[in-house]
């Protein structure tokens, strides 16, 4: 799981840039991987979304606020988009 590269980047830089929006994930992007590099980017994108959602919330910050919920959208599509492509190509990722 660590030598997994997509786009030339690790897992978890590809998963932080999904999150800040630099990388769009869609079946297209997802056409050519097979089953490992799924599994591995539905678990870097399930891990870094518990550990955004573990972090002490920003009450008084609507800013910080809002720059988190965006995050945690991105994160939440992409895993479903990847969970529905998998499903598409008959990938068992549990």
């Amino acid at each position: 799981m660590a030598g997994q590269q997509i786009k030339g980047k690790g897992i978890i830089a590809v998963v932080n840039d999904i999150a800040d929006g630099f990388f769009c994930l869609n079946a297209m992007v997802l056409k050519k991987y097979d089953l490992e590099t799924y599994k591995a980017l539905h678990h870097g994108l399930k891990k870094t979304q518990k550990a955004m959602r573990s972090e002490p919330f920003p009450s008084h910050d609507t800013l910080k606020i809002r720059k988190r919920n965006i995050r945690l959208q991105r994160l939440h599509t992409a895993i479903m988009i990847l969970e529905h492509s998998a499903k598409l190509k008959r990938m068992s990722m549990f």
